[in-house]
């Protein structure tokens, strides 16, 4: 598998010039791979060109949506995209007053194993290309009525399946590939990035002096709490979680994000409201509390809406910026990996 929307503009130019073709050629083929356009939908790149390209192995569009679901309640549009192999994964878009964002997965499954989640049911079974997780944006922008000079995505979250930070290369790749000026020219002030902490790989993105809204998924401030929830925990500690965080403000004085997802009777006592708030406080957060959407295979339940605006009032109250996420697409099964869980199970 070789896909186009792999390569940045000067690497199709490359790719061209060893074609023998002219320089704008790459341009225009770019353009078209930005229009979400398959080989026979581009009227302005030659036959032979596109033949010897698909003889080559190459392919223009690597991802398309497989299926669409579209809530009643607020116009969240869930995706089922299909990977050109066969595997799928999901996306959401979630429409707001200041734009569109697009969530977007950075792998098929994920090995992180959260106790919460259903994108790890079934572990890890690959990494996304970059051109991968691009192309799942250009279908949704696509679908949308935009292309890549009338942009109807305006942010990106990489909150979907899998761990970003667990697939570094190709998400490295893919955030300047998505912020390039000819292509979508998402800016990076407008892409989140979540990790569950994997401190090595944070350490190596630090320093790729990329300034986009960095999100920990933090779900616990006691150690103990975190380890029974995210094995990762036992590698990464709280500390080490929140130490990270504060070298990234350090580094881009761009506020971050602790992610905290709220279960019932494990991570929303008074105790864990109290851990939350010593971990956190005196530095530039916020904390985005989630209602946990109910997953059958792992058998945890959210906590009350109402609980959860309590809990936001004591971290208020103890002097840490918070706040309840909107709960968007919750008719149509808008967490991650529940879709692509059904799916599966509908499929085999």
């Amino acid at each position: 598998m070789k896909l186009l929307t792999d390569l940045t503009l000067s690497e199709l130019k490359e790719l061209m010039a060893a074609y023998g073709e002219p320089s704008f050629r790459a341009e225009q083929l770019y353009l078209n791979l930005y229009a979400g356009k398959d080989f026979p939908e581009m009227t302005n790149i030659g036959k032979g060109l596109k033949e010897r390209l698909a003889a080559d192995g190459y392919l223009a569009v690597g991802v398309t949506i497989l299926e669409h679901y579209v809530s009643r309640e607020d116009g969240t549009v869930k995706f089922l995209f299909s990977l050109s192999d066969g595997n799928i994964v999901e996306g959401v878009l979630m429409r707001y007053k200041y734009g569109n964002t697009l969530c977007v997965s950075t792998q098929v499954g994920c090995r992180m194993n959260c106790a919460f989640c259903a994108s790890g049911l079934e572990g890890l079974k690959r990494n996304l290309t970059a051109g991968e997780i691009l192309g799942e944006v250009i279908a949704a922008n696509r679908y949308d009525g935009g292309n890549a000079s009338d942009r109807k995505i305006t942010n990106v979250v990489l909150m979907g399946s899998g761990e970003p930070l667990d697939n570094y290369d190709n998400v490295v790749k893919f955030l300047r590939l998505v912020n390039a000026e000819k292509g979508l020219n998402i800016s990076y002030r407008n892409i989140s990035l979540s990790t569950c902490g994997l401190i090595d790989a944070f350490d190596r993105f630090l320093e790729e002096n990329i300034p986009v809204t960095m999100t920990f998924s933090l779900h616990a401030a006691l150690d103990e709490v975190r380890s029974s929830i995210m094995p990762v925990n036992k590698r990464y500690g709280v500390d080490k979680v929140v130490d990270a965080s504060k070298r990234y403000f350090a580094r881009t004085s761009r506020r971050v994000v602790f992610e905290y997802s709220l279960i019932k009777g494990v991570n929303d006592r008074d105790e864990d409201a109290a851990a939350l708030i010593a971990a956190v406080k005196g530095f530039p957060c916020v904390v985005n509390l989630i209602v946990l959407n109910y997953v059958k295979e792992r058998g945890l339940s959210g906590t009350s809406r109402k609980d959860a605006y309590r809990f936001a009032s004591t971290l208020e109250k103890g002097g840490v910026s918070a706040t309840v996420r909107r709960t968007l697409g919750a008719d149509i099964e808008g967490a991650c990996g529940q879709l692509r869980a059904k799916y599966i199970k509908k499929t085999d």
